[in-house]
């Protein structure tokens, strides 16, 4: 190729980079977002927070206390008597404020059993808070700080986030305070392991331990969440975010308020997805619905006349798509409304009234006998049902999975690991999770009992020990 016509080839080629360069930075332009004033009209309204926990002390033996020389224990005091059963804990995370009055919303699991809780400001004033009410079932917490002229966020709609919208966070990512992160909405209404009640938002912002109770803002500037999970394999952020929606917290917060508690629907069965296999099976057009695999007994569903193998494919007027989605719209309805179902049954549809019961409380226990309970808080260890697919592999016909344990719970503390099967419980079976919160609250306090597990396959029993509580609920 002749020289003139080698350069006229180079200058075509940069001419092509130069216009796919100005598209590509046309493009770039017009889908980010500058969120420079939002950030700085509401970072005023978010808080660093801080919850302490004090060690609790334990009596050493007697021979060991007999060991000890006189001359020490004179030096040291009573005291000395005593060792540490660990060390203090103190916890980290983020919060906004909601009102003028000082209500404050963050996670439950950053304040969970905290001896006090710090509440910092923008403005660099540090003020103690007091803990209104939690619900561990949302992890949501509402605190309050006595102060005025308090700037707030402004509350938005969830319902009307879509999926590809712009959304951004401030929180303390790391103790790095005021720290701002933006992404888009990935997906709504996600279902989470062992967290049946909250349709979480799932973004791709990037969230990290400190973030944890910190507001997710649409791109107007109101708070449509709180940034609550992430999903990870490294225990850092890998582009999976869950945030509480804030219509579900602000429905908490009321009940907080005027109870103390929260209060939530409850239907009493099990349920699973319909895959396509099954809707074949029953004749459905497409995998909908919520199939009921077993209807427990004394419970409103039973009253009603739901029968196993019926598939629920509306509730209130309201089609369910995934099953997922049934807890979470019982759980918000009213206790004592009464609520149509249309069910599928035997390739009919059969149209059947309900009325929706309180959910039972796992930790209800006599107060006058709350001394001789254990502390179930105390265990530290997330469980759920094992599924068929579980139960044919290992080729069990019961038992519960660990999904997550506490560093400093007594289920990890006993070797309990993330993905074991218990199947018995001081010698007791083990069917579901139900099942196992029953056998745990009649353990004895401060024994060691036997568990058997499953553990890749193969059985393996372990001691586990549970703490004493005392009338106030504290640890003895």
């Amino acid at each position: 190729m002749k020289q003139n016509q080698l350069q006229k080839v180079r200058l075509w080629l940069v001419g092509v980079v130069c216009v796919a360069g100005l598209q590509s930075a046309a493009w770039a332009s017009t889908v980010a977002v500058d969120f420079s004033d939002l950030v700085e009209k509401n970072a005023p309204a978010v808080v660093n927070i801080s919850a302490s926990t004090k060690a609790k002390k334990r009596n050493l033996s007697l021979q060991q206390q007999q060991q000890i020389p006189d001359i020490f224990k004179r030096f040291f005091g009573d005291d000395f008597g005593y060792a540490p059963q660990q060390r203090d804990r103190q916890s980290f995370g983020s919060g906004f404020i909601i009102s003028k009055e000082g209500y404050v919303l963050t996670n439950n699991h950053v304040v969970d059993h905290a001896d006090k809780v710090i509440v910092k400001l923008n403005d660099r004033r540090e003020l103690e808070a007091e803990v209104v009410g939690t619900d561990e079932r949302t992890d949501v917490a509402l605190l309050k700080i006595k102060a005025e002229n308090l700037p707030v966020v402004q509350v938005g709609n969830p319902q009307k986030l879509k999926v590809g919208q712009s959304v951004f966070a401030i929180g303390s990512p790391f103790g790095f305070d005021y720290s701002a992160t933006a992404g888009i909405v990935s997906a709504k209404s996600r279902a989470l392991p062992n967290e049946s009640y909250v349709p979480f938002i799932q973004t791709d912002v990037a969230i990290n331990p400190g973030n944890s109770g910190g507001p997710l803002f649409n791109a107007d500037g109101e708070v449509v969440g709180i940034n609550s999970q992430i999903y990870s394999r490294s225990g850092g952020y890998m582009g999976l975010a869950f945030a509480i929606p804030i219509d579900v917290a602000m429905d908490v917060v009321e009940q907080l308020k005027d109870k103390g508690k929260v209060s939530r629907g409850y239907l009493g069965v099990v349920i699973q997805d319909i895959n396509r296999d099954l809707a074949e099976a029953y004749g459905l057009e497409k995998p909908a619905g919520a199939l009921v695999a077993k209807v427990l007994p004394d419970t409103p569903a039973q009253k009603a006349g739901i029968k196993e193998g019926d598939i629920i494919l509306s509730f209130n007027n309201q089609d369910i798509d995934l099953s997922s989605e049934l807890p979470q719209m019982i759980g918000r309805t009213k206790v004592g409304k009464k609520v149509p179902l249309t069910v599928l049954r035997e390739g009919k549809k059969v149209e059947l009234q309900f009325e929706v019961a309180a959910l039972p409380e796992d930790d209800e226990v006599d107060t006058e006998k709350q001394a001789a309970e254990p502390d179930l808080n105390s265990l530290g260890i997330g469980l759920r049902n094992l599924n068929e697919q579980e139960k044919t592999q290992l080729k069990l016909e019961e038992g519960v999975v660990v999904l997550r344990l506490a560093e400093d719970g007594a289920a990890a503390e006993a070797g309990i690991r993330p993905n074991d099967v218990i199947l018995r419980v001081n010698n007791q079976r083990i069917k579901d999770t139900q099942d196992f919160i029953k056998v745990a609250k009649k353990l004895p306090a401060n024994k060691a009992v036997p568990v058997l597990i499953n553990r890749a396959g193969q059985p393996r029993i372990v001691a586990l020990r549970i703490e004493a509580t005392d009338k106030k609920g504290g640890k003895k």
